[in-house]
C-alpha cells in the first residue's frame, strides 16, 4: 500500500518511529531511519538480540542465500519423519496449522519455483555485504570478517546437491566462488575436520559475525545516536489517532510515533496479520552451543565450517567453536529440547577432529520466521502508517542490514526501492 513519506508528517517536526524488536533486522532499520534524519524508539519484549538474532552460525553468506524450496526438500523431508536424528525435525502430532503450510510449503517445491523465488533474492543477495561494510564505515563499532565458507563432506559423492545448486545459482545470476579443495590443503587450512572427510568445497565472497555482539554494537550505536531503547515489556496493540501510531504495551505506558515498524520475527503474525499482512508464516526453529577447541595447533579456526549433507554448521568464536542445526517446526515458545542437541553432537562428532563435545555452553534455541512462499515481508502494510521487516527465514543475518537500509529509504522518501518489490508484506 502506497504510503505518504515521514517528512512530510506534522510540517517541519522530526519524525519519530517507534521499532518492535531489537534483533539484526529491527535496530538495522532504526539505525538507518536515524541515518535519514527520523527520531526512533525500539521496543522490546526481552533483551537486544533475545530472538534468533543471537545464538545463530553468524553467516554473512550471500552465496548461499537460496529459497528453502528446492525439490529435493520433499523426498528429505519424507526420510526425516523416519528419523529422530534428522535436521528437519516435524513434531508427530495434531497441528492443523502446521499441516496447512507445510503443504503450501511443499507445493512450491518445484524447479521453475524456485527459479522464480532465486530471482527475487538475486538484486538484494548482490548488496548484502556492502550493506555490512556501510554500517562499519559509519560509526558501528562491530566487525565482520571476512573468510570463505568451507563445505566439507564425509563422502566425496555427497557433494554433488551442493555442486548443482552452485550451478543453479549461477544461472540465476549471482557469482559464487565455488572451489574444490585437495585433502591436503584442506588437513593444512582446517585441521580440525576429521580426516574422514574426503571432499571440500570452498565457497569464497562470506563473510561471518559473532551475532550477538554485533547486535549489541548495533543497538548502542542507536542509542550513542539518541534513539531510546524500551526492554522488557510486549507490544500487545497498535492504535491510530492524531498523534500518530500509538504501540499498546503489556506493562507501562503506550509509546506513540508517527509511523510503527513491527520487526518482531517469528511473532511477527501476532500484530501483522490484523494490518493485512497473511502470508502464512512458522517458526523454524534452529539450535546451537559452543565447544572447546582443545589442541591448540588447531586455533583459531579461520573460516565457518559447513557440512551440507548432515546440515551441521560450525563458526569460531575465539577459542570455542559454534556448533548448529536443525529446521524445528515446533511453537515458538516451546522451550528448549534436549534431544535435538543431542542430535547434534550425535552428527557432529564424526565431523570434526579436536574438540570437547562434553563441554557446551550457551545452549541456545531459536525461531526463524519462515514463510511458506521463502520471501521475507518488508514493506507498507494495509493500515497506514504501518511497515514490516521480517520474514528472512535463514537469511535474517545475511539480509537484516541491507532490508533495514530499503525499508528506511521507502519509509522516508515514500518510493519503495525496486529490490523490495517482491518482498510486499501484502501479497
Amino acid at each position: 500500500m502506497p504510503q505518504e513519506p515521514l517528512r512530510a508528517v506534522k510540517g517541519q517536526r522530526t519524525p519519530h518511529v517507534v521499532v518492535v524488536g531489537a534483533g539484526m533486522v529491527g535496530l538495522s532499520t532504526a539505525w538507518h531511519l536515524q541515518e535519514r534524519g527520523v527520531e526512533v524508539t525500539v521496543v522490546e519484549r526481552s533483551g537486544v538480540a533475545a530472538g534468533s538474532s543471537w545464538g545463530n552460525a553468524g553467516w554473512v553468506s550471500p552465496g548461499l542465500c537460496v529459497p528453502l524450496s528446492d525439490p529435493s526438500v520433499i523426498k528429505y523431508g519424507m526420510k526425516a519423519l523416519l528419523d529422530p536424528d534428522s535436521p528437519l525435525y516435524i513434531p508427530m502430532k495434531p497441528d492443523p496449522k502446521l499441516a496447512s503450510f507445510l503443504l503450501g510449503f511443499a507445493r512450491r517445491c518445484t524447479p521453475g519455483q524456485w527459479k522464480r523465488t532465486m530471482d527475487k533474492y538475486v538484486p538484494v543477495n548482490r548488496r548484502a555485504i556492502e550493506a555490512y561494510e556501510f554500517l562499519e564505515s559509519h560509526g558501528v563499532r562491530a566487525t565482520s570478517h571476512d573468510a570463505p565458507i568451507m563445505a566439507a563432506f564425509r563422502r566425496a559423492e555427497d557433494a554433488a546437491g551442493l555442486e548443482h545448486e552452485v550451478e543453479l545459482i549461477r544461472e540465476a545470476g549471482l557469482e559464487l566462488e565455488a572451489t574444490e579443495v585437495d585433502n591436503a590443503t584442506l588437513r593444512a587450512e582446517l585441521p580440525i575436520v576429521s580426516p574422514d572427510v574426503e571432499k571440500a568445497i570452498r565457497l569464497g565472497g562470506q563473510r561471518f559475525i559473532n551475532p550477538g555482539e554485533y547486535v549489541d554494537a548495533l543497538a548502542n550505536a542507536v542509542t550513542d545516536r539518541g534513539g531510546r531503547l524500551v526492554i522488557g515489556s510486549n507490544a500487545r496493540a497498535l492504535r491510530h489517532g492524531p498523534g500518530g501510531v500509538t504501540v499498546e504495551m503489556m506493562s507501562g505506558e503506550p509509546i506513540s510515533g508517527d509511523a510503527v515498524v513491527l520487526a518482531t520475527g517469528a511473532w511477527l503474525p501476532e500484530l501483522a496479520r490484523d494490518c493485512g499482512v497473511r502470508t502464512p508464516l512458522r517458526a523454524g526453529r534452529g539450535y546451537s552451543f559452543s565447544v572447546t577447541v582443545t589442541d591448540p595447533s588447531m586455533r583459531p579456526v579461520p573460516c565457518p565450517v559447513y557440512f551440507p549433507y548432515e546440515r551441521v554448521a560450525c563458526t569460531p568464536l575465539g577459542d570455542r567453536l559454534r556448533v548448529g542445526g536443525t529446521m524445528e517446526f515446533a511453537g515458538t515458545e516451546e522451550p528448549l529440547h534436549e534431544e535435538r542437541v543431542d542430535a547434534i553432537v550425535k552428527n557432529g562428532r564424526p565431523l570434526l577432529s579436536g574438540v570437547d563435545w562434553d563441554d557446551r555452553q550457551d545452549t541456545w534455541v531459536g525461531g526463524r520466521p519462515v514463510t511458506v512462499d521463502g520471501l521475507p515481508l518488508v514493506g507498507a502494510t494495509k493500515v497506514p502508517r504501518v511497515f514490516t521487516n521480517g520474514g528472512h527465514g535463514m537469511w535474517g543475518i545475511t539480509l537484516g542490514p541491507l532490508s533495514g537500509q530499503l525499508l528506511a529509504e521507502q519509509m522516508v522518501t515514500g518510493v519503495t526501492p525496486p529490490e523490495l518489490l517482491p518482498f510486499d508484506p501484502t501479497r
